[in-house]
Order: C-alpha cells, then structure tokens, then sequence
C-alpha cells in the first residue's frame, strides 16, 4: 500500500474510469457517483480541506460529512432523506473502495456504515413478460446490428448475465460449442473473480447461432461493434450495451427504467415467481451471499399479495 500526493478531488475522474471500465457499471451509476461526489467535493471546499490526500481522511472527517449531510437542505427548506444521504455515503464508500484496490491507502470502506433499515429498504425494478416480450422483438433483425441486438436482449434475459460479463464473452466459447447442442452451459468468471456456471436457454442460443452465421470476420469477441474503425477494438464496451437497450426500450415502449440490469432482475424475478427457491436463484446469478438475493423477496411478496386479493378475497361468497 503506498500513499498518495494527489488528492481525493484529483482522483475522481480516475474513479469513473475504474467504474466504466473495471467494474463494468452503467452509464447512469457513473453518472450518479460523479453526482454524489460532487457533494463531497463541495463540503471539502467549504471546510477548506480541497487538498486532501486518500490517507489525510479520517474518521472525524467522514463524521463531519455526515452531519453535513443531516443538516442539507433541499429546495423548499426539506431536509434530506435518510435513503439520500446514503447514497452520498455509497459514493464515498465506493471511491474508497477504489483506493483499496489500487493498493493507495486510505480509510477502509466499511468505516463508513449505513443503517440496517436502509439497506433492506433497496426496490427492484423489473420487466413483466409481456413487456420483455415487447422489448425482445424490438430489433430489426434483417438488419446486422439487430440480429446482434437481438441476441444480446436474449442472452441477458436467458443468463441473468451483467453487463461487464456479457461484453467480455468471446466468440470461441460457443462456435465450438454450440453445434449440436439445444441450450449450453458456460463457466466464467463473474464479479471480484468469482467463478459460475450460466446457463443460455435453447431459444438464446438460438439467436446466438444465427448472430454467429453472419459472422465472417475474425474478431475475438462473441459481440462486436460493426461501426469501429478498422484496427480498432471492435468489442462492444458496457457503455455501448447500455446505449442499445435504452434505444430498444424507447422502441418497444416499455418503462424507461430499462437497463441492462433490468433484465438480470426480471430473470430472477420470473424465476422466482414460478416457485424457484433462493438458494437456486443465488446460483443463477452469482451472488456470493444470499442477502443479495432476499431484495427479491419483497417483489415475489408483493405478487403473492396481489394473487390471495385476485383469487381468495371471499368476494364470492355469499354475506
């Protein structure tokens, strides 16, 4: 571990790029991180503090943040709400965890902790069947790009797949594979180097058979983006993942929520909802404990609510 001379300010743009790049994260999370940091960045100015290095941060410091946080205002003289400012705090938490890997010292990231209330309190955002029927059938798949597209869609929906996973899929783990076979199973390596087991169901295989069949080139990647420029990497980034499925989900008009994540939540929520247990679906979709999981419960929860007042809410029966 070695310290610093830049400082924490200097290094956020460092950070997005690890986010993108690294981690895989969407658009949209850059963008809100570069958001909350933006208020650590304010707070520091105003504390006069705008220098401060990784292993300068202590735990007074991120005291004094969160009550910054507590006695922020929003527009109207309201206060910040709780699941607010712990986004604020994410932020920080994930910056730090940045600095732990790249060996820069630092604060730890569990220093910063958030309320148990808070954490359980985390909503999942997902497609139903008909929407995700909709959102499949977007693509124009005369077309090259939209034969792709369509078996990206299919894939993610199929695997439960992330979006950092799905770009790093080359096309060697299936056209030798894929030949004879009606749905295939495939080892890789998922987040923080954790080895699973995806399974592509007979109908994304499918579209990924057709994909390939036009594939005549000798790219590596299993996805590739048609527009590079020749000697250019032409293996879709997350970004670009993320950018075709909000095109495609402004097309099938389905909620504008929609992202990539998206539709690893409605694989798991479907699953659930036919009597999959979590344990099963913690496999699915590699989470290494099954509290990652459990976010799904207050969806299936609130199905089975909505199924006793549909079925078994006694207004058949005679007063």
């Amino acid at each position: 571990m070695n310290q610093s001379n830049k400082s924490i300010i200097e290094y956020i743009p460092d950070f997005l790029d690890y986010c993108e790049v690294e981690k895989g994260l969407s658009d949209k999370t850059q963008e809100n991180y570069k958001r909350y940091l933006d208020k650590f960045v304010y707070w520091l100015k105003a504390v006069k503090k705008i220098g401060l290095k990784p292993h300068e941060l202590s735990s007074e410091d991120i005291w004094a943040y969160r009550l910054h946080l507590s006695r922020s205002q929003i527009k109207g003289g309201l206060p910040l709400k709780k699941s607010t400012q712990n986004y604020y705090l994410i932020a920080l938490r994930a910056i730090l965890g940045y600095f732990v890997a790249k060996d820069i010292v630092s604060l730890p990231p569990g220093k910063i902790t958030l309320p148990k209330d808070a954490r359980t309190q985390k909503t999942v955002k997902f497609l139903t069947l008909e929407q995700i029927e909709k959102l499949l059938m977007a693509p124009d798949i005369k077309k090259a790009d939209g034969l792709r597209d369509r078996a990206i869609l299919e894939s993610l929906f199929s695997t439960g797949l992330r979006i950092a996973e799905l770009t790093k899929l080359n096309k060697e783990q299936f056209a030798n594979n894929i030949k004879d076979k009606k749905d295939l199973e495939l080892g890789i390596i998922g987040k923080g180097s954790y080895p699973r087991t995806v399974y592509f169901s007979e109908r994304a295989l499918s579209w990924i058979k057709k994909y390939l069949a036009t594939r005549k080139d000798k790219e590596k990647a299993l996805f590739i983006n048609y527009k590079a420029q020749e000697g250019a990497d032409r293996r879709l980034t997350p970004r670009s993942i993320e950018r075709l499925v909000k095109k495609y989900d402004i097309l099938a008009g389905v909620p504008i929520f929609t992202t990539p994540h998206t539709l690893r939540h409605s694989m798991a929520t479907d699953l659930l909802e036919q009597g999959v247990d979590l344990r099963t679906i913690q496999e699915f979709l590699g989470h290494r404990s099954i509290t990652s999981t459990q976010i799904y419960t207050h969806v299936t929860n609130k199905h089975l609510r909505d199924v006793h007042r549909q079925y078994h809410s006694g207004k058949n029966l005679k007063e």
